[in-house]
């Protein structure tokens, strides 16, 4: 063989190895923890797979997702973090509250961790700051006991004759704890009286309504809780079943038939933590990256729902609504 036929060999030889390098290089794999049941939770799971494709992963071509739900039941999360971390995902994305990121925090130190809860992570011992996490978690954070009071006013400004108020909570969530508080405080300030409604393990949300006859109350809240979201459509019907004017967190709600909704955009949310997970599989630290919060509320009325309560919302708060449902 020549000289020059060699050395155009072995150029051309040595510029195919980075491509087959690269070809051979494994697929990262994303862990997605969450306590409830990926058939309520479909449009965030798109939401989340959209913020990781605008970081260039898109699900089975550059990055595979290891899903792992609950369905209800939190005490599943510990075993399901645990085999997460036996597949060596990247990155777990924490995404059902509170006890999703606990589970994760407990199953590992090294992979990080991307949360979305509606709890304040300083004060649950999650992260060190908000700007500063410290550690090997970060995420996005609604901190919906802030905006607690804010769906309490609408409710006045929907219902100004309102003297109780009903306040459905899950006991096995202690994240909920804070926000309930609250409303709480936001309700005795307008002179309401307030009656916990508390839903537990066994979800027996009949018998927590139960008591919305007997104490004859005018109105109800429905605090923010995963599993809450999960059984939106059964918590709508409910109330719907004792002709009583509810406010919820969430959009979807509103859409299942809900009165009212006000809060942070749950999808957006999602895709921030998406966002979050494709920065951290291009090498940035968790530690690096602060604790978000979301910037786009919204206001939901279903006038449907309105009509069938015997009630006129408003013009004030319709012409403030972002979303009305005909």
């Amino acid at each position: 063989m020549r000289r020059r036929e060699f050395i155009t060999l072995l150029g051309g030889t040595a510029a195919a190895w980075p491509v087959a390098a690269r070809a051979q290089q494994p697929m990262p794999v994303v862990g997605f923890l969450n306590g409830a049941s990926p058939t309520e939770l479909g449009s965030r799971v798109v939401a989340f797979r959209d913020g990781l494709a605008d970081k260039g992963y898109v699900e089975g071509h550059s990055v595979a997702i290891e899903y792992r739900w609950g369905l209800g039941q939190y005490d599943r999360l510990p075993e399901l973090a645990v085999d997460l971390v036996r597949h060596r995902v990247a990155v777990i994305a924490a995404t059902g509250g509170v006890p999703s990121v606990r589970a994760a925090k407990a199953a590992t130190s090294a992979i990080p961790i991307v949360f979305t809860m509606g709890s304040d992570p300083v004060a649950f011992g999650l992260v060190a700051s908000l700007n500063r996490p410290g550690s090997n978690v970060t995420g996005i954070t609604l901190i919906s006991s802030e905006i607690a009071s804010k769906r309490i006013a609408l409710l006045r400004d929907l219902l100004p004759g309102a003297k109780m108020l009903g306040v459905l909570m899950n006991s096995a969530t202690p994240a909920s704890e804070a926000e309930v508080a609250v409303a709480e405080r936001a309700a005795h300030t307008l002179g309401w009286q307030v009656k916990l409604l508390s839903v537990g393990r066994e979800l027996d949300f009949d018998a927590a309504f139960q008591p919305l006859a007997r104490e004859r109350a005018d109105a109800l809240f429905v605090a923010t809780d995963p599993i809450f979201e999960s059984q939106r459509h059964r918590i709508v019907a409910l109330a719907a079943r004792h002709a009583i004017p509810t406010i919820y967190s969430l959009r979807e709600y509103a859409v299942a038939g809900g009165l009212v909704t006000y809060g942070a955009s749950i999808t957006d949310v999602y895709r921030q933590a998406g966002l979050y997970a494709g920065r951290i599989l291009k090498g940035e630290n968790a530690s690096d990256l602060p604790v978000m919060q979301p910037t786009k509320f919204e206001l939901v009325m279903n006038l449907r729902t309105a009509r069938a309560l015997g009630l006129q919302i408003p013009d004030k708060l319709l012409a403030i609504a972002d979303e009305v449902i005909e």
